[in-house]
């Protein structure tokens, strides 16, 4: 027998996600609903209502686990275990502030410490409701303060784990913003992770060092950005050339973080010393996805408005080429950026031979069918601008009409 040709009873069947529950809990409107999907709901609803009465129901509304039903649902479901129907195993008890303090003492524990971490992750892992329990009982605090530890006494044991749990349950509230704001060491500490490659499995430390990095420093103050050293700048840079991991999340991760890092201090000539333009092109060339793309050309902006900047992009056989293939096929964003970089390199670098590379790998085409594509009317008058800026030089292209060049802008 199918699947769908058993009659399942309807008081089995969660009134909002209309499956089988798995743990059916009772609200305090009486009605019965499988545990994720009413705490689901809770926390992304408009209105705290109960979906089937629609009267007030509390977002901290303590749910009742319907035992008498889960046992029925359970036994319903063994006995037509042969008809396709799987077992649905006993639910765990949901998390609660005593638990989470054993688990948190049990950090101070050595010999217990990573045992904790494990179980941690474990439990962030099963719901939204656990990491805002965990949030609420000051984990965040304890993960940064453990992170700290390890780098001051430079061991690695429950790096890792703290890592993956800090990046579990991260949230920029105003205590966590206030934990991390000022906190150099714990940059210094991350820092110090990127560069370690003698531990077991270094590049997930790694990995989730750099998914937690990016969330920091979006709410670190600019006293801690500008602080930033070219070591640090120098090992994201390095990971992003070992391509170690094709994670793609990695890459928009480093990328961001170097993106944040840009406008502060003298970041933008760190990160150009460290070698960052040669290993974007080099991504690029990669043909990764388009929000990667669009990132690296945001940063390529950046940096390229530096003069060392424009020389490394310059210095690149293939930097120029890769600018200019990219205008008009990836997006508005990439097109915007690529067209600014062509307008730097232009106005401050532009030598006669210079002007014939563009015009050889199809810099000067590309601004031209910009002119004549469904272009916003600012990046329209931003090729217009290039075009005009060495009309003389390429005027006797067969890809250049002087009407294009004259033209009024409309």
């Amino acid at each position: 027998m199918d699947m769908d040709e058993i009659e399942i009873p309807q008081y089995f069947i969660c009134p909002i996600s209309l499956q089988i529950m798995k743990d059916p809990v009772t609200a305090v409107t009486g009605i019965t609903y499988d545990r994720e999907s009413i705490e689901h709901w809770l926390l992304t609803a408009e209105d705290s209502t109960c979906p089937v009465t629609k009267q007030p129901l509390p977002r901290d509304s303590d749910m009742t686990p319907n035992v008498t039903l889960r046992r029925l649902i359970q036994a319903w479901c063994i006995i037509n275990a042969n008809n396709g129907v799987d077992r649905i195993p006993t639910p765990k008890s949901p998390l609660n502030r005593s638990h989470v303090r054993k688990l948190v003492r049990d950090l101070k524990v050595p010999h217990l410490c990573v045992n904790s971490l494990k179980k941690m992750e474990e439990v962030a892992n099963m719901n939204e409701k656990n990491r805002k329990c965990m949030v609420e009982a000051g984990v965040t605090r304890e993960m940064v303060l453990l992170i700290v530890k390890c780098f001051k006494e430079g061991k690695f044991e429950g790096v890792e784990e703290a890592f993956r749990v800090l990046h579990l349950i991260w949230t920029p509230n105003s205590e966590n913003k206030q934990l991390v704001k000022e906190n150099f060491d714990f940059i210094e500490s991350m820092r110090w992770v990127l560069g370690c490659d003698h531990v077991g499995n270094h590049v997930e430390v790694k990995t989730h060092s750099l998914l937690t990095m990016k969330m920091i420093l979006e709410v670190v103050s600019s006293n801690v950005l500008e602080r930033l050293r070219l070591d640090f700048f120098k090992q994201i840079v390095k990971i992003l050339r070992e391509r170690t991991s094709h994670d793609q999340q990695v890459q928009k991760a480093i990328l961001h973080i170097l993106i944040e890092a840009c406008p502060w201090g003298r970041n933008r000539m760190k990160i150009i010393e460290a070698g960052a333009i040669f290993e974007l092109i080099e991504l690029e060339l990669d043909k990764p996805e388009k929000k990667v793309t669009e990132l690296i050309f945001c940063l390529l902006a950046h940096l390229c408005s530096c003069a060392d900047g424009r020389e490394q992009l310059l210095s690149h056989a293939g930097g120029v080429a890769m600018v200019s293939k990219r205008v008009l096929r990836v997006s508005p964003a990439t097109d915007d950026r690529a067209i600014h970089i062509l307008m730097l390199i232009s106005r401050f670098c532009a030598t006669h031979q210079l002007l014939l590379e563009m015009l050889r790998v199809g810099a000067v085409s590309k601004l031209c069918m910009v002119l004549q594509a469904d272009s916003e009317k600012y990046l329209k008058n931003k090729a217009r601008d290039v075009l005009r800026m060495h009309s003389n030089v390429w005027n006797n292209s067969p890809c250049i009409a002087v009407y294009l060049l004259t033209m009024d802008t409309r």
